[in-house]
């Protein structure tokens, strides 16, 4: 049902097209990009009920307040408490390693704001859970939301992190002057 609405919405209502030719695993990183507005995340959800699929995501704690903490949290949302000093890498493997299914959404820079400096969390994430991270592009001209690489990571950072930017230079986001690779 869930899924059907989902793809009433993205598909006929908002006329939204997918191109998706990896697997769809069980265990994953999202890397979602470009996110340059708030459109992104709604976007991204109905997208990804549309394919039957539930998803994670880490969102700062302060939005985690009652009553749309309950909300947040029933559709995948995982606080983060960035004062903290903990290691959200090893928390986020072990939360890997003792589920059945994860599909946990990142967007790499971390801002709806132009940053050329993209976070590294999401990286490091996948290759201490070992599990692939999926490269969704977002292509607000074409309306269409792609994921055509997946990406196993090599614990090269630097070369990985170059393959990852260099692919998401094909896309443009609603705001396409906040996206730097």
């Amino acid at each position: 049902m869930k899924q059907k609405i989902c793809r009433l919405i993205y598909y006929r209502l908002l006329g939204w097209k997918s191109v998706i030719t990896v697997p769809l695993y069980d265990k994953c990183v999202i890397c979602a990009a470009p996110h340059t507005s708030n459109w992104d995340f709604p976007l991204g959800k109905v997208f990804y009920g549309a394919l039957g699929r539930p998803a994670n995501f880490l969102m700062k704690k302060e939005w985690f307040f009652f009553p749309l903490g309950f909300l947040l949290k029933s559709m995948g949302g995982i606080p983060v408490n960035r004062k903290r000093k903990n290691s959200l890498v090893d928390q986020m493997a072990e939360r890997f390693v003792s589920s059945k299914w994860l599909n946990l959404a990142i967007t790499p820079e971390g801002t709806r704001k132009a940053n050329a400096e993209w976070k590294k969390g999401f990286y490091y994430i996948a290759l201490k859970a070992q599990v692939p991270i999926l490269l969704f592009g977002i292509d607000y001209p074409s309306r269409t939301i792609s994921c055509t690489r997946a990406i196993i990571p090599s614990g090269d950072f630097e070369k990985d992190m170059q393959e990852i930017k260099s692919h998401f230079r094909q896309y443009r986001g609603k705001k396409p002057e906040n996206f730097l690779t």
